[in-house]
């Protein structure tokens, strides 16, 4: 039954994670097409107007769905110096003690991220040009950071296993 439960998890975390992915993917494509074409038509003298937040909310995106990607290919950088030459157990404990670290971190960042876009709505910010709504941009970010710190539960939880390879 555990079993079965797990395999569940991986099998759904890892489409999440695919799917942030996708959206990161599509972001920078996407700041690529606007940025180029803005260049483009500037030349002729028509600007795209608000290319600039349309750019940046894109490279926001762009950060926070590929996050989820990244810690579950295992691709962040890490100095094993130290790590390396404790044995075998102090290496266990220090690798479940930052994990540990690591989800309530982005568990932390998750709500902060919730508690701002709340705040970012009931203000109506919006951003200068498109007057584009801001907070759904956090909420993202939000769920983001929920889906890292799922990956890092499943890491935890499944040492010797990855989750997804390169």
């Amino acid at each position: 039954m555990f079993q079965r439960a797990g395999e569940l998890y991986r099998r759904a975390l890892v489409a999440l994670v695919m799917g942030l992915n996708t959206l990161a993917g599509f972001s920078i494509v996407f700041m690529m097409l606007v940025t180029c074409a803005d260049v483009v038509l500037r030349w002729f003298g028509h600007p795209i107007k608000g290319s600039y937040d349309l750019v940046q909310i894109a490279g926001a995106l762009t950060i926070a769905c590929a996050l989820p990607y990244t810690t579950a290919v295992k691709g962040h950088v890490a100095v094993e110096f130290l790590y390396l030459k404790l044995g075998r157990r102090g290496r266990w404990f220090v690798d479940a003690l930052i994990r540990l670290v690591l989800i309530s971190f982005f568990v932390t960042l998750a709500l902060r991220c919730v508690k701002y876009g709340q705040s970012l709505k009931r203000s109506g910010e919006v951003t200068m040009t498109l007057e584009i709504p801001l907070y759904g941009v956090m909420y993202l970010i939000a769920f983001s950071c929920v889906v890292v710190s799922l990956v890092v539960l499943y890491n935890l939880l499944n040492p010797k296993k990855e989750l997804i390879k390169p």
